[in-house]
């Protein structure tokens, strides 16, 4: 029995492209673990992160309106100005012709009556600076319109602000009273005291 001879197991070699498995068929190749499987054709599908989940888009915060205006506020001029004091100065007459009355009496009625309008004076004085500071507006200021506010975000100034406001008008006194016409031609309307307290008059 030669090497070639047919009916030799040994002699037969396996077909081209088969290696010997030594009598078991040959297994097939198992994949690496941690290796995705190939598709068929040798291109291994394509596999992205998972999508993150995007966050919420946030809500913009309201923009903050000032003096009630869309835009740029009104400011008042001059001549509303003027009519507002002189309002608010007859106001304060009664109490005045009270103190001038008890004066002129000068007996105990008159003391009285002096001392009722002395009272009357400080608590319309009170009144109307509180109102200018919760509210920005004086019994003329609101008689004419207007309205005296912060500058930064036109809230109205605070008791405490109006009563400064109220003693830096003697800036305005001084220098032949320039400072009450100061806003004639000034930009913002302002006299002196508004300047130093950072305050606007506005119309509304």
């Amino acid at each position: 029995m030669s090497y070639g001879d047919p009916n030799n197991p040994y002699g037969q070699q396996p077909p081209q492209g088969q290696q010997p498995g030594y009598g078991y068929p040959q297994q097939p190749q198992q994949p690496g673990y941690g290796y995705p499987q190939q598709a068929p054709g040798g291109v291994p599908p394509q596999q992205g992160y998972p999508q993150q989940p995007g966050y919420p888009q946030q809500p913009g915060y309201p923009q903050q309106g000032g003096y009630g205006y869309g835009g740029m506020p009104e400011f008042a001029h001059w001549g509303l100005r003027v009519g507002a004091t002189l309002l608010d100065g007859l106001v304060l007459c009664v109490p005045y012709i009270l103190v001038g009355i008890g004066v002129a009496l000068g007996n105990g009625a008159g003391v009285v009556l002096s001392l009722i309008g002395v009272l009357a004076m400080l608590g319309v004085g009170i009144w109307q600076l509180y109102q200018e500071g919760t509210t920005g507006q004086t019994i003329g200021k609101k008689a004419v319109g207007i309205r005296v506010l912060r500058e930064v975000d036109g809230q109205p100034l605070g008791f405490g602000m109006a009563f400064v406001r109220k003693l830096a008008h003697f800036l305005d006194s001084i220098a032949c009273y320039l400072g009450y016409l100061w806003p004639i031609w000034d930009a913002k309307k302002q006299c002196f005291a508004d300047k130093v307290t950072s305050a606007v008059v506005i119309r509304g």
